[in-house]
């Protein structure tokens, strides 16, 4: 993909933009175009036209949307639902309407059933129920995916989608109750940490597994799949490895350095059992990641006491 095209990122603020930002700037581009979602509201149609049409871009990478862990996925489904079908088709038609060559759609994992196979392929798509826990916002990432097919289809357009497994990395959501797990865990312990506890609560059984993938290797992977990948199937992006969430909070509690003991409650859901990326494809095309679990979760601590006070903390 030519260096000198013009970029745009729909969600360049947030966790999986900001770094799909930072893989484009260090992969050689220098014009790069976002604004946030306090300066323009990408659920609003009018304001995501005219924001499109001011910037003109070649190149266009979905990365805005509304995100949240478990808990807020079960309380909120119809804002989930609502807010990212919204964005998503706001955002391509302006795209198409301003006539954007290249475009990526960054979805989800928790597109794929609740049952599906491990390790998950992508032909597992609509093949099964999925996960109540999340469905609506799966729905409208799925929806995400039919609207890049049928634009390519109908119009012949090089649009494509990917789907990252959970991301965690600088710039994450550090709320107690409405985050990803991994943050979630890095909040939990440091407090127990400074507060002097003994003991920190860990939801579910700690049986799940899942796996876990630094946003900088996932920006990295955007600037490659757009330089190589152009099919109308989705592709995963993920480390294609995964670990218990009771290993993960062992994991964390030692970055941390909280001694103290991990207690279940298994009052609060689980969610799927196993969530595993079959990452064959994008490996295949000549990428792999390079930041192992434990060094990211080193670096993502460092980033939450440099910057706790502009964190989102809830």
């Amino acid at each position: 993909m030519d260096r000198d095209a013009r970029v745009y990122v729909a969600g360049h603020a947030g966790l999986a933009g900001s770094a799909i930002w930072r893989g484009l700037r260090d992969a050689g581009f220098g014009d790069l175009a976002g604004a946030t979602s306090a300066e323009v509201d990408l659920r609003d149609r009018p304001a995501a036209f005219d924001l499109v049409g001011s910037i003109r871009p070649d190149v266009a990478v979905i990365a805005a949307a509304r995100v949240g862990g478990i808990a807020a996925n079960a309380a909120y489904p119809a804002e989930f639902l609502s807010d990212n079908l919204r964005i998503q088709v706001n955002v391509m038609d302006a795209a198409h309407a301003f006539g954007v060559e290249r475009l990526l759609f960054l979805g989800s994992s928790c597109i794929y059933p609740k049952s599906a196979e491990q390790p998950i392929r992508e032909s597992s798509l609509l093949t099964g129920v999925l996960e109540p826990t999340n469905d609506a916002y799966a729905i409208a990432k799925i929806a995400g995916i039919m609207q890049v097919q049928a634009h390519r289809r109908q119009y012949g357009a090089r649009w494509i989608s990917a789907m990252p497994t959970n991301l965690y990395g600088p710039g994450d959501n550090f709320h107690p109750e409405n985050s990803h797990v991994l943050p979630a865990l890095i909040r939990r312990f440091h407090e127990a940490v400074e507060q002097g506890r003994d003991e920190v609560v860990l939801w579910g059984s700690g049986t799940p597994r899942r796996e876990f993938l630094h946003v900088d290797d996932l920006g990295r992977a955007v600037v490659h799949l757009l330089d190589v990948y152009d099919d109308p199937e989705t592709i995963n992006v993920g480390v294609g490895d995964d670990v218990t969430i009771r290993e993960l909070a062992e994991t964390v509690a030692g970055v941390v350095g909280f001694g103290g003991a991990i207690v279940q409650d298994p009052s609060r859901p689980d969610g799927t059992p196993r969530k595993v990326l079959d990452v064959s494809r994008i490996r295949a095309l000549g990428w792999e990641p390079r930041i192992a679990l434990r060094d990211g979760i080193e670096s993502t601590y460092r980033w939450f006491v440099e910057h706790r006070a502009e964190a989102r903390l809830g």
